[in-house]
């Protein structure tokens, strides 16, 4: 069981930038292709930039062609939750950091083959720790 982090807003307004509160804590959406990682190539694993818990491998990231951050899964299956969103006159799978609560993006079925699904991530939610090279 993954421990919770809960702050008070103002805290989350201290510690992260602007655009990182927008997303993870107002479930906002960054624009496609502007990103910091929707292009990225190293290897490592993405954290959340909230509380650090480890999100996403870059074995599972793959270019969906959508501008932003992609995996086929998340680094484990408790390290996520979802929830349905219903805003923007359309039904999506949110998904969330399962430590703090952060949005991070949507799940759609149109992922490779091997899940079937796709993680698609704001990269204002993620924070990249690089493999050693």
């Amino acid at each position: 069981m993954t421990k919770k982090v809960t702050k008070p807003d103002a805290v989350w307004q201290a510690e992260l930038s602007p655009e990182q509160y927008r997303v993870l804590r107002e479930k906002a959406t960054e624009r496609a292709f502007t990103g910091e990682y929707w292009n990225e190539k190293k290897t490592g694993k993405y954290v959340c930039a909230g509380c650090g818990q480890h999100l996403y491998s870059s074995d599972a990231k793959f270019d969906s062609g959508t501008g932003w951050p992609s995996f086929s899964k998340a680094i484990a299956e408790d390290a996520v939750e979802t929830d349905t969103d219903a805003t923007l006159g359309m039904v999506r799978t949110e998904l969330l950091c399962a430590r703090c609560g952060g949005h991070l993006g949507h799940m759609f079925d149109d992922g490779p083959a091997s899940t079937g699904k796709r993680h698609c991530i704001n990269s204002a939610s993620l924070r990249l720790e690089p493999e050693d090279e």
